[in-house]
């Protein structure tokens, strides 16, 4: 990448994207939806060890792991987007 880019790049490194996570899409009924309640659980299909895609303000920039560290859920970078 020429230089003058990577300058160009360098102005908007500390401008924060929304970074998201897609863990799991289901379909509910609203009949359930209505009877949650504070420590209602809405059960996933993935676990620990499955494919997530990762999203960078709204577009898949690639995928990942989904990962267990110190009881909290963490997401390995397992393949980024050709980004050319």
């Amino acid at each position: 990448m020429p230089m003058e880019a990577l300058e160009q790049i360098s102005r908007l490194a500390d401008v924060p994207l929304r970074l998201e996570v897609e863990v799991d899409r289901r379909a509910m009924p609203v009949s359930e939806i209505l009877d949650w309640k504070v420590g209602s659980l809405i059960v996933m299909k993935r676990s620990a060890g499955e494919n997530v895609d990762i999203y960078v303000a709204g577009v898949r920039i690639g995928a990942g792991e989904i990962l267990i560290v110190d009881n909290t859920m963490a997401v390995r970078i397992t393949n980024l987007e050709d980004r050319s």
